[in-house]
Protein backbone atom coordinates (compact mmCIF):
# COMPACT_ATOMS: atom_id res chain seq x y z
CA UNK A 1 0.00 0.00 0.00
CA UNK A 2 1.13 3.30 -0.62
CA UNK A 3 1.99 4.94 2.29
CA UNK A 4 0.33 8.45 0.90
CA UNK A 5 -2.56 6.86 0.73
CA UNK A 6 -2.45 5.73 4.83
CA UNK A 7 -1.93 9.84 5.48
CA UNK A 8 -4.55 12.17 4.62
CA UNK A 9 -4.42 13.48 1.33
CA UNK A 10 -3.25 17.67 1.62
CA UNK A 11 -5.96 20.35 -0.10
CA UNK A 12 -4.88 20.85 -3.53
CA UNK A 13 -3.46 17.69 -3.73
CA UNK A 14 -3.57 14.69 -5.68
CA UNK A 15 -2.70 11.39 -5.63
CA UNK A 16 -0.75 10.51 -8.72
CA UNK A 17 -1.56 7.74 -10.56
CA UNK A 18 1.84 6.07 -11.30
CA UNK A 19 4.15 7.02 -8.08
CA UNK A 20 1.50 6.89 -5.46
CA UNK A 21 3.01 10.44 -4.55
CA UNK A 22 0.56 13.53 -3.92
CA UNK A 23 1.15 16.22 -6.14
CA UNK A 24 -0.10 19.38 -7.24
CA UNK A 25 -3.75 19.60 -8.46
CA UNK A 26 -3.44 22.24 -11.29
CA UNK A 27 -4.95 21.65 -14.54
CA UNK A 28 -2.05 20.01 -16.52
CA UNK A 29 -2.00 17.50 -13.76
CA UNK A 30 -5.34 16.69 -13.61
CA UNK A 31 -6.23 17.02 -17.36
CA UNK A 32 -2.73 15.72 -19.08
CA UNK A 33 -0.02 14.22 -16.83
CA UNK A 34 -2.49 12.01 -15.00
CA UNK A 35 -4.98 11.21 -17.89
CA UNK A 36 -1.85 9.57 -20.18
CA UNK A 37 -0.50 7.90 -17.54
CA UNK A 38 -3.44 5.64 -17.38
CA UNK A 39 -3.65 5.42 -21.07
CA UNK A 40 -0.18 4.21 -21.19
CA UNK A 41 -0.60 1.74 -18.76
CA UNK A 42 -4.55 0.86 -19.35
CA UNK A 43 -4.36 1.10 -23.36
CA UNK A 44 -0.92 0.71 -24.26
CA UNK A 45 -0.32 -1.78 -21.66
CA UNK A 46 3.12 -0.84 -20.30
CA UNK A 47 4.45 -1.82 -16.55
CA UNK A 48 4.04 0.88 -14.21
CA UNK A 49 7.59 -0.16 -13.41
CA UNK A 50 9.10 1.36 -16.47
CA UNK A 51 7.34 4.84 -16.19
CA UNK A 52 8.78 7.69 -14.35
CA UNK A 53 6.42 10.40 -13.31
CA UNK A 54 6.78 11.80 -9.84
CA UNK A 55 9.92 13.13 -8.76
CA UNK A 56 10.26 14.18 -12.11
CA UNK A 57 12.87 12.01 -14.82
CA UNK A 58 15.35 14.65 -15.91
CA UNK A 59 17.83 15.12 -18.83
CA UNK A 60 21.30 16.82 -18.96
CA UNK A 61 21.33 20.36 -21.24
CA UNK A 62 24.37 19.36 -22.68
CA UNK A 63 25.88 15.64 -23.07
CA UNK A 64 29.54 16.86 -20.75
CA UNK A 65 27.22 18.26 -17.64
CA UNK A 66 27.00 16.68 -14.63
CA UNK A 67 23.79 18.10 -13.71
CA UNK A 68 20.44 17.11 -14.60
CA UNK A 69 18.12 20.79 -15.82
CA UNK A 70 15.16 19.22 -17.95
CA UNK A 71 12.12 18.10 -16.36
CA UNK A 72 9.94 15.11 -17.91
CA UNK A 73 6.21 14.89 -17.69
CA UNK A 74 6.39 11.26 -18.39
CA UNK A 75 9.47 9.40 -19.08
CA UNK A 76 9.16 5.47 -20.22
CA UNK A 77 12.05 2.90 -20.29
CA UNK A 78 12.86 -0.03 -21.66
CA UNK A 79 12.91 -1.58 -17.91
CA UNK A 80 12.33 -1.22 -14.46
CA UNK A 81 16.03 0.58 -13.41
CA UNK A 82 14.93 4.14 -15.47
CA UNK A 83 18.84 4.23 -16.96
CA UNK A 84 19.33 7.03 -19.32
CA UNK A 85 20.34 5.03 -21.77
CA UNK A 86 17.02 3.25 -20.95
CA UNK A 87 15.01 6.32 -22.00
CA UNK A 88 12.52 4.75 -24.71
CA UNK A 89 9.69 7.29 -24.57
CA UNK A 90 8.94 10.54 -23.33
CA UNK A 91 5.90 12.75 -22.91
CA UNK A 92 5.66 16.22 -22.48
CA UNK A 93 1.82 17.71 -21.19
CA UNK A 94 0.57 20.96 -21.55
CA UNK A 95 -2.53 23.01 -19.61
CA UNK A 96 -5.36 21.94 -22.07
CA UNK A 97 -5.51 25.53 -23.63
CA UNK A 98 -1.78 25.83 -24.46
CA UNK A 99 -0.63 24.25 -27.83
CA UNK A 100 2.98 24.76 -27.49
CA UNK A 101 5.54 22.20 -26.39
CA UNK A 102 6.37 20.52 -29.68
CA UNK A 103 9.97 22.43 -30.07
CA UNK A 104 10.42 21.44 -26.48
CA UNK A 105 9.51 17.90 -26.85
CA UNK A 106 12.00 17.83 -29.54
CA UNK A 107 14.75 19.33 -27.18
CA UNK A 108 14.42 16.68 -24.85
CA UNK A 109 14.57 14.05 -27.02
CA UNK A 110 17.74 15.28 -29.25
CA UNK A 111 18.80 15.50 -25.27
CA UNK A 112 18.28 11.85 -24.32
CA UNK A 113 17.76 8.06 -26.06
CA UNK A 114 14.69 8.40 -26.28
CA UNK A 115 13.47 7.74 -29.88
CA UNK A 116 9.54 8.55 -29.16
CA UNK A 117 7.76 11.54 -27.70
CA UNK A 118 4.33 12.04 -27.36
CA UNK A 119 2.75 15.81 -26.91
CA UNK A 120 -0.16 15.42 -24.85
CA UNK A 121 -2.63 19.01 -23.22
CA UNK A 122 -5.93 16.67 -22.68
CA UNK A 123 -7.46 17.61 -26.02
CA UNK A 124 -4.70 16.88 -28.94
CA UNK A 125 -2.15 14.25 -28.88
CA UNK A 126 0.87 14.50 -31.19
CA UNK A 127 3.61 11.40 -31.81
CA UNK A 128 6.85 12.07 -32.71
CA UNK A 129 9.40 9.61 -34.16
CA UNK A 130 13.47 10.55 -33.59
CA UNK A 131 15.35 9.58 -36.79
CA UNK A 132 19.45 9.88 -36.87
CA UNK A 133 20.63 11.18 -40.81
CA UNK A 134 23.98 12.41 -41.85
CA UNK A 135 23.01 16.04 -41.00
CA UNK A 136 21.42 15.69 -37.80
CA UNK A 137 18.47 14.39 -36.26
CA UNK A 138 14.92 14.62 -37.85
CA UNK A 139 11.39 14.22 -36.20
CA UNK A 140 8.85 12.40 -37.83
CA UNK A 141 5.24 12.63 -37.00
CA UNK A 142 3.73 9.24 -36.45
CA UNK A 143 -0.32 7.91 -36.12
CA UNK A 144 0.29 6.21 -32.62
CA UNK A 145 3.05 4.98 -29.99
CA UNK A 146 3.60 0.96 -30.01
CA UNK A 147 1.97 -1.02 -27.35
CA UNK A 148 4.49 -1.96 -24.69
CA UNK A 149 6.82 -4.95 -26.76
CA UNK A 150 5.04 -4.25 -29.88
CA UNK A 151 7.32 -2.91 -32.78
CA UNK A 152 7.16 0.51 -34.95
CA UNK A 153 6.50 -1.50 -37.85
CA UNK A 154 3.63 -3.20 -36.57
CA UNK A 155 1.26 -0.18 -35.34
CA UNK A 156 -1.69 -0.30 -36.25
CA UNK A 157 -1.48 -4.21 -37.46
CA UNK A 158 -3.82 -5.87 -35.58
CA UNK A 159 -5.76 -9.15 -35.29
CA UNK A 160 -9.68 -8.39 -34.82
CA UNK A 161 -9.29 -11.01 -31.88
CA UNK A 162 -6.24 -8.93 -30.35
CA UNK A 163 -8.57 -5.32 -30.19
CA UNK A 164 -9.80 -4.38 -26.70
CA UNK A 165 -11.73 -2.00 -25.87
CA UNK A 166 -9.89 1.41 -24.46
CA UNK A 167 -10.88 2.87 -21.36
CA UNK A 168 -11.15 6.85 -22.56
CA UNK A 169 -13.17 7.04 -25.57
CA UNK A 170 -13.62 10.33 -24.59
CA UNK A 171 -10.04 11.18 -25.34
CA UNK A 172 -10.05 9.44 -28.71
CA UNK A 173 -12.91 11.46 -29.80
CA UNK A 174 -11.32 14.36 -29.15
CA UNK A 175 -8.24 13.63 -31.31
CA UNK A 176 -10.31 12.55 -34.22
CA UNK A 177 -12.26 16.22 -33.90
CA UNK A 178 -9.49 18.19 -33.64
CA UNK A 179 -7.85 16.17 -37.00
CA UNK A 180 -10.83 16.85 -38.48
CA UNK A 181 -10.96 20.44 -37.33
CA UNK A 182 -6.85 20.93 -38.28
CA UNK A 183 -7.12 19.25 -41.98
CA UNK A 184 -10.26 20.32 -43.32
CA UNK A 185 -9.49 24.01 -44.52
CA UNK A 186 -12.77 25.92 -44.90
CA UNK A 187 -14.78 23.35 -42.87
CA UNK A 188 -15.63 24.42 -39.46
CA UNK A 189 -19.35 23.59 -39.19
CA UNK A 190 -19.74 20.38 -36.70
CA UNK A 191 -22.30 18.88 -38.69
CA UNK A 192 -19.59 18.84 -41.46
CA UNK A 193 -17.36 16.68 -38.96
CA UNK A 194 -20.22 15.27 -37.36
CA UNK A 195 -20.46 13.71 -40.85
CA UNK A 196 -16.81 12.46 -41.27
CA UNK A 197 -17.13 10.87 -37.72
CA UNK A 198 -19.70 8.81 -38.50
CA UNK A 199 -18.22 7.71 -41.65
CA UNK A 200 -15.26 6.43 -39.82
CA UNK A 201 -17.50 4.66 -37.36
CA UNK A 202 -19.81 2.84 -40.19
CA UNK A 203 -15.84 1.82 -41.88
CA UNK A 204 -14.94 0.59 -38.12
CA UNK A 205 -18.04 -1.15 -37.24
CA UNK A 206 -18.33 -3.03 -41.10
CA UNK A 207 -14.23 -3.81 -40.50
CA UNK A 208 -14.76 -5.48 -37.00
CA UNK A 209 -17.96 -7.26 -37.98
CA UNK A 210 -16.80 -8.74 -41.34
CA UNK A 211 -13.32 -9.49 -40.47
CA UNK A 212 -12.52 -13.39 -39.46
CA UNK A 213 -10.86 -12.70 -35.61
CA UNK A 214 -7.61 -14.15 -36.80
CA UNK A 215 -7.31 -11.86 -39.62
CA UNK A 216 -5.73 -8.48 -38.86
CA UNK A 217 -8.00 -5.44 -39.57
CA UNK A 218 -8.17 -3.51 -42.82
CA UNK A 219 -9.43 -0.18 -41.25
CA UNK A 220 -6.39 1.17 -39.57
CA UNK A 221 -3.37 3.54 -39.72
CA UNK A 222 -0.03 2.05 -39.52
CA UNK A 223 3.93 3.22 -40.00
CA UNK A 224 5.11 4.49 -43.95
CA UNK A 225 1.67 3.04 -44.74
CA UNK A 226 0.18 4.40 -48.64
CA UNK A 227 -2.59 6.55 -47.52
CA UNK A 228 -4.51 5.97 -50.59
CA UNK A 229 -4.49 2.05 -49.97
Amino acid sequence: MWLCQMEEIKEGYIIDYISGLQVKANPEEIKAVQVFSRILVEDYKYPKDNIHTRPQFRVKARPSDNKKEYPIDIAVFDDNNHADDKLYLIVECKKPNRKDGRSQLEIYMQLSKAKLGVWYNGEQKLCLLKKVVNNGIIFEEIPNIPEYGERLEDIGKYRRKDLKTPHNLKSIFKDIHNYFAANNVGATLPEIFAQQFINLLFCKIYDERFTKKNEIVHFRAGINEDKTS
